[in-house]
């Protein structure tokens, strides 16, 4: 133990051994005196680390070195916490055990053994400490964790770097867990000593395989037991495969009409899957498609009917998806297979016996064709002719005709046409009609209206037809036969108008029973010209012609039957016979009717604007004639007739024409023909509906300017006649054309209005409107003007003007609309007298609004207000000052004439020069004459700016009576003029005697004075009332409270009394002399039965006459007065101190609005300081120095009245004096006036000047502590025997 416990100096000179031994070479048999060396070791930061040092002699002094630096024999090795020596020192273990290891133990160690007793001092060969740092981080790019989207086949550069480490780590590539050999790595210096950092850099190229697989990038690092791992999921873009058409059987392509089509269209793969789309023949079908994502499969389903006509159609279906390089498609071509529709018997199946019947039997179209064949009841007739022939959709017509001969037999039999296919076996074709075979009858005859007997068309007439004989019973058959002159009905042949067997329209007819038949006949038209154009409006539906067909009759051998029927045009001179075999029978009517048609002929079939319309109006037919007429829109028209002739039914033809030329004001109007009969009082119109085609016009009523407001909705319509309708309506503004799809913020609406919302300003201007049809197209302009709220872009802030000049305050706005009225001004401030713009010219032109001030004056300077208000909200509204510049006012406050101060070169003086201006003022100070040097260091001079009202104190140090008592000038000057005031520096006196003294209200027991303060000699002042009652021995006094206030009620008087009132100003160094002006002044009170009011100077110079004593009354009241006047005062004082603290807080509250009130003023606000060191002078803003004060320490309450032997030696008495007697309502009018030291705001707030008053409002002086230092108004006031000599002064 005393060996490992050295002193001092020998622990010193080992330290320096073993130093000086790590710099020897270790010779080659060092290790003779270690029984264990130290290897190199190698950790990871953070783990233990332990070089072993085994010593064969125990004793010795053994300690470690780290990289040439000893770290000391105490086993702890206090210097580092981490380090200590392990193992037993009895047995010579040294072993360096380092917890925690980090990089800075990455270092050469060496065990270091001291000369002892028994061995030498010994070096363990240096062996290195190896720190391994794992990287922590790697910072893969694209960032870890996203998904990229690549595209495949492209080559994509990714980044991966690692973080700081020790050795440098490895750095691979998995894609889809394949590693990539394209990798470029570099290894670069670590943020410390002795790390590293990879950055590995690869090449991808991904494939479809690769998409939602993992990009990974892999550090690994012998200071890692596994690798670190950053990934980033491959979103790989690639097309889809083909399209795959599934057709439902063997047959692609063949289906039948009718068929419902369900045909699947899939395509596999694809990122994103693919977009499926069917198209017929090239036009798109369905566009409706799904996609399993799990399987990478789209697919579309189409639905369809299939039609004869998509015979030959080419279904197909598209696949492609956003990098598809085309499109991929695959398409089925359709064969329709169809029967036909109908089957069609051409001819008639009744016929004489004997006589042939010929009929045609027609198929419609089918795919592929059939094959007819004839059957009569259960036998096969065999055709005359087959015919084949091309149908529509690609199918087959086929016709087959038939003769054979009737016979008597055969009557009644069903004869059929089939049609058959090996296409349709399982369908059958047939069309059957019943064979008629007709037999003569014997005799005929007709009962009916006698001859020549005149019938109006609509008269039920009763015709019956007789027959004898018939085998089989003969048919009893009505005919009719058109007059000569008209077309004959049937082609001019007998055919049946009704009979026991006409099928059809008129159903069956039994023999016996009776059944009513309606018939309607049908109107023919006279054949026009070739160049004419037949043009029959639609009347409207008369009611069919009645035809009543009674049954036949059988009584015996006699057939009868009946015809009623109700009379029509064509009735008239038309045979109506009646037929039974090869016998026939007729008769004739007289009808009379109206015109049966009438017909408008035009010469033109297309119209267009100037084109010459001729309208003919043809009455076809008409018993008796009739008058033709025209009008259009119920204006008539003048005509020129044709000459009557005979017409259809025996009756006469009509005929009118009209010339017209087109406009396109015309289109739709109808052209109106009247046919009048005069005899059957009845009318007969058609009309012509004029058609005229004409490019599009825009009407009268199209809005040229459509007004909106802005954030609003427009509506730019359209007024447009075209005929055809137009087909475009194209809107184009400032050269670019508005979609006609829509937009975010338009569409065009159904008719071509354009619908805008969000309107902006932006949107103001001419929209140009494109309209075309097939004749011809037409442009219009309509104007968008977009209203939105003044926006002020130009106000000159602030507006200057000198003082008696003329100035335009130009507000300019950026509104829609412009008004004339729209400009308002209005002046800020406090009083309405200040708000006046009587004076000022308000003008307008267009988007610029002036206010014109002619001879500008001060009481003008200020804000100003421009109200903006065009009528959408809301009103725009600007602020500016206006600045009238003048030049310099000093003030010349009487009081300040002349500054006081001790010339013992010990004390400071003040000079303080006022001035109102503007532009900012500078000042310049003269002494007798000659400018002050400003670079002597007793003179320091500081400038203050606030609004108009300009400051400079000039402060002297040091005053001395020889060298400072003189007369100062203060000169301000700026660009427009300069002025100046004389300050007489003296030294400190007795003060100026007060002058104005003056009667400001007075009552029988008091009265108010109020007088204006002289030079206080430099020391504070206080007043004293001296009075007498003439006539009555002695002076009474009074003193002043508080000591500087100017006004001052005197009390304890008696009613009409006159009296003589003294006022007497003092200071430390004594009284004012008694002046003989301006101090003094008689008064008398009024009596009690005078009323109180303003003083009478008209005040008697002679005393009464009479006794001088007082009356007992007027004693009386003069006592009760005092004694509520004592009461009084006690509650008036609390008051007064309550209300002097409310006081200085409505000041403290004034001085922080003073900034605002200020900048209402003349807004000249161009405060500023400056310093200059060379010249001692400054120019600051006036916020923190007031140069005028008063000061408030000497305050005491007003004194009762004392005779005059009653003297003051010791100067006023204080507030601490409670036995005082005072009228308390004495404090009114100075409480208002004073407040307590400290308690006044910034300087010059509420200051309010013009330039005809030019006094300083003395209610804003603060105490003068606060800015300078203690002089001879700081002090107590003494007995002038007791003022020390630097306060006397010097005479001058």
């Amino acid at each position: 133990m005393a060996l490992r416990i050295p002193v001092r100096a020998s622990l010193l000179f080992m330290r320096l051994l073993t130093t000086g031994l790590a710099q020897l070479p270790i010779p080659a048999s060092a290790p003779r005196g270690f029984w264990a060396l130290p290897e190199n070791v190698t950790v990871v930061e953070g783990a233990a680390a332990e070089l072993r040092c085994g010593v064969r002699a125990p004793d010795s002094v053994v300690q470690w070195a780290k990289d040439g630096l000893l770290l000391g024999p105490d086993p702890r090795i206090p210097s580092f916490p981490r380090y200590h020596l392990e193992g037993d020192p009895s047995r010579g273990e040294f072993h360096l055990h380092i917890e925690a290891s980090d990089l800075s133990d990455d270092a050469e160690y060496e065990c270091q053994v001291g000369r002892s007793e028994t061995g030498p001092e010994l070096v363990s060969p240096r062996v290195a400490l190896s720190i391994l740092v794992p990287p922590r981080v790697l910072q893969l790019t694209p960032e870890v964790g996203s998904t990229v989207t690549w595209v495949a086949g492209q080559q994509y550069v990714v980044s991966c770097v690692s973080g700081d480490a020790k050795p440098a780590p490895d750095i691979t590539f998995l894609q889809s867990g394949q590693t990539i050999s394209d990798i470029s790595a570099s290894v670069n210096a670590g943020s410390q000593e002795k790390l590293f950092t990879t950055e590995a850099t690869a090449r991808v190229t991904p494939q479809s395989s690769d998409n939602g697989h993992l990009l990974v990038c892999e550090a690994s690092s012998p200071a890692l037991n596994t690798p670190i791992k950053v990934s980033v999921t491959m979103n790989v873009l690639f097309p889809p495969g083909p399209p795959v058409i599934q057709w439902p059987g063997l047959d692609e392509g063949h289906v039948r009409a009718g068929q419902s089509l369900e045909l699947p269209c899939t395509a596999r793969g694809g990122n994103p899957p693919a977009t499926l789309q069917w198209l017929k023949n090239g036009q798109p079908m369905s566009t409706a498609w799904g996609t399993e994502h799990t399987e990478a499969v789209a697919s579309s389903m189409l639905v369809m009917v299939v039609r004869p006509e998509d015979h030959g159609a080419r279904l197909s279906c598209e696949a492609h998806n956003s990098v598809s390089t085309g499109i991929q498609e695959h398409g089925v071509t359709l064969q329709v297979t169809f029967p036909p529709s109908a089957l069609t018997i051409l001819g008639s199946a009744s016929q004489s016996e004997n006589k042939n019947v010929t009929l045609s039997c027609i198929t419609k179209s089918s795919r592929p064709r059939v094959l007819l064949r004839w059957w009569l009841g259960w036998r096969q007739l065999l055709p005359t002719e087959e015919t084949v022939m091309d149908g529509l959709h690609g199918g087959h017509i086929s016709m087959s005709n038939l003769t054979f001969l009737a016979r008597r037999e055969d009557n009644g039999l069903t004869l059929t046409c089939e049609a058959f296919s090996e296409a349709f076996t399982k369908e059958t074709f047939k069309k059957s009609l019943t064979l008629n075979v007709k037999y003569p009858a014997q005799k005929l005859w007709i009962e009916g209206p006698q001859k020549g007997q005149h019938l109006r068309a609509g008269t039920r007439v009763r015709l019956v037809c007789l027959a004898i004989g018939g085998n089989p019973d003969p048919p009893l058959t009505w005919y009719k036969v058109g007059a000569k002159q008209g077309l004959q009905e049937c082609g001019g042949r007998m055919e049946p108008l009704l009979s026991s067997r006409v099928l059809g329209n008129l159903g069956k007819t039994r023999i016996f029973g009776k059944t009513q038949e309606i018939l309607s006949y049908g109107r023919e038209l006279e054949k026009t010209q070739e160049d004419s154009r037949t043009v029959t409006e639609p009347r409207p539906p008369q009611e069919p012609r009645r035809v009543q067909l009674g049954s036949l009759e059988k009584s015996g051998n006699t057939f009868s039957r009946e015809l009623v029927l109700v009379t029509g045009p064509s009735d008239n001179q038309a045979k109506f016979t009646c037929k039974a075999g090869q016998l026939s029978a007729f008769t004739q009517l007289v009808v009379q009717f109206p015109p049966t048609n009438v017909t408008i002929l035009t010469n033109a079939s297309a119209l267009r604007p100037g084109d010459a319309l001729n309208l003919t109006c043809v009455s076809v037919s008409s018993n008796p004639p009739v008058n033709l007429s025209w009008d259009k829109e119920g204006e008539g028209l003048e005509g020129m007739p044709a000459p009557l002739r005979s017409a259809p039914f025996k009756g006469s033809y009509a005929a009118r024409s009209v010339l017209l030329r087109m406009s396109s004001r015309d289109h739709g109007h109808r052209v109106t023909c009247r046919a009048h009969s005069t005899e059957l009082q009845e009318t007969v119109s058609a009309f012509y509906r004029l058609n005229v085609l004409y490019p599009p016009e825009f009407l009268g009523e199209q809005a040229l300017v459509v007004t909106a407001v802005e954030q609003g909705e427009a509506l730019l319509p359209v007024s447009v006649s075209a005929n055809p309708a137009p087909e475009a309506f194209n809107w184009t503004f400032r050269g670019y054309r508005l979609s006609p799809a829509g937009g975010p913020r338009h569409r065009i609406l159904s008719g071509g209005t354009l619908q805008l919302w969000n309107v902006t300003r932006a949107d103001d201007g001419l929209y140009q409107l494109h309209c075309q049809n097939s004749e011809g197209t037409a442009e219009a302009l309509v104007r968008l003007d977009v209203h939105y709220a003044p926006t002020i872009r130009a106000l000159q802030d602030p507006t200057e003007v000198n003082i008696g000049g003329s100035v335009d305050i130009v507000c300019t706005v950026d509104a829609n609309p412009i008004l004339p009225g729209m400009f308002n001004w209005e002046k800020l401030g406090e009083e309405e007298e200040d708000q006046s713009l009587d004076d000022m010219e308000k003008m307008s032109k267009g988007s610029t609004g002036h206010l014109r001030i002619h001879h500008a004056k001060l009481a003008q300077a200020g804000a100003y207000q421009c109200i903006v208000d065009n009528g959408v909200a809301p009103p725009a509204r600007g602020l500016v000052r206006l600045v009238v510049r003048f030049a310099p006012q000093v003030e010349h406050p009487t009081p300040l004439t002349k500054v006081a101060a001790a010339g013992d070169s010990t004390s400071s003086a003040t000079l303080h020069c006022r001035a109102r201006g503007v532009p900012n003022i500078a000042f310049t100070w003269t002494k007798n004459g000659v400018s002050l040097d400003l670079q002597d260091p007793r003179y320091t001079e500081h400038t203050y700016h606030q609004g108009v009202v300009h400051s400079s104190l000039l402060t002297i140090a040091n005053v001395s009576a020889a060298q400072d008592y003189a007369l100062f000038t203060c000169t301000a000057t700026n660009p427009l003029g300069s002025d100046h005031t004389n300050i007489q520096l003296v030294s400190i006196s007795r003060p100026d005697p007060p002058s104005g003294l003056k009667v400001v209200s007075m009552t029988p027991y008091s009265v108010g004075l109020e007088w204006k303060p002289g030079f206080d000699g430099g020391l504070p002042q206080r007043f004293q009332i001296r009075y007498e009652a003439l006539g009555t021995p002695g002076f009474l006094y009074m003193d002043v409270l508080p000591p500087q206030a100017t006004t001052f009620t005197l009390t304890g008087l008696q009613p009409s009394t006159r009296y003589r009132v003294w006022l007497l100003a003092s200071n430390a160094l004594g009284d004012s002399e008694l002046a003989d002006k301006g101090s003094q002044i008689p008064i008398t009170t009024p009596g009690l039965d005078q009323p109180s009011g303003e003083p009478d100077y008209q005040l008697p110079t002679e005393q009464p006459s009479g006794p001088s004593g007082m009356p007992q009354l007027p004693v009386l009241f003069a006592i009760g007065g005092l004694l509520l006047l004592s009461n009084a005062s006690c509650v008036g004082g609390f008051l007064w101190q309550r209300r002097l603290k409310r006081l200085a807080a409505g000041i403290s509250e004034k001085t922080e609005l003073g900034s605002e009130e200020d900048r209402v003023r003349n807004e000249y606000e161009e405060s500023q300081w400056t310093g200059d060191r060379d010249t001692r002078s400054s120019t600051v803003s006036t916020t923190d120095v007031e140069p005028y004060y008063h000061s408030m320490r000497d305050f005491s309450p007003q004194l009762p009245p004392t005779l005059e032997e009653v003297l003051y030696p010791h100067g006023f008495r204080g507030l601490e004096e409670e036995d005082m007697a005072s009228p308390g309502h004495l404090y009114d009018e100075v409480e208002r006036l004073y407040a307590p030291s400290g308690a006044w705001g910034p300087l010059y707030d509420e200051v309010q000047m013009s330039p005809y008053d030019l006094h300083w409002p003395e209610t804003k002086y603060e105490d003068p502590g606060r800015i300078y230092d203690q002089g001879a108004g700081d002090l107590d006031p003494v007995e002038p025997d007791v003022l020390p000599f630097e306060l006397r002064g010097h005479l001058v």
